[in-house]
């Protein structure tokens, strides 16, 4: 009987310890209630920022080509000089030509009298070859269209169609 006494009592101590330590554990390392990194209100663990983190860093913007270039403004500048399928394709192969000179140009890196000797040679073959390959009115018009900007030429043309209206009255 003193053995079983021992042995009972054995048990019960060390289901006792067994029990603070648990609960020691628990009350230390944050695995009470909604367990190590919860989201209880008093949850241990990583907390988290209100500020949005990026998940990459932003790509550089790869430089346009001079085909992406002219294909993009050749809508405006056919609206503006009102040039027909034959002109717009003359257009736009020569600026393509030339804007390409002028993009490898930039890559040579030049100082800049080189570089300003360079452009104007380029734009003065540009205009042998626009002069050559449109008719005078539109070479004119696109000469304008280059000291204005597309907007102004735009804006003119319409005045020039209210005008021719407002004498046709």
């Amino acid at each position: 009987m003193k053995i079983l006494l021992k042995s009972s009592f054995a048990r019960i101590s060390l289901l006792a310890v067994l029990l603070l330590i648990g609960s020691e554990s628990f009350a230390q390392f944050g695995r009470g209630q909604q367990g190590f990194g919860g989201r209880g209100a008093y949850g241990y663990g990583r907390q988290r920022s209100t500020i949005p983190q990026a998940q990459e860093a932003p790509k550089k913007e790869e430089p346009q080509t001079a085909e992406q270039i002219v294909d993009g403004t050749m809508p405006s500048i056919t609206e503006a000089l009102q040039l027909n399928e034959f002109e717009t394709a003359v257009l736009s192969s020569v600026l393509k030509k030339y804007v390409q000179e002028r993009i490898e140009a930039q890559i040579l890196k030049l100082p800049p009298e080189k570089m300003k000797e360079v452009y104007e040679s380029i734009t003065e073959r540009q205009d042998e070859e626009l002069r050559a390959g449109l008719p005078a009115e539109k070479y004119e018009a696109f000469v304008e269209l280059q000291k204005n900007g597309v907007a102004k030429t735009i804006k003119n043309n319409k005045k020039k169609k209210k005008k021719r209206k407002k004498d046709k009255s």
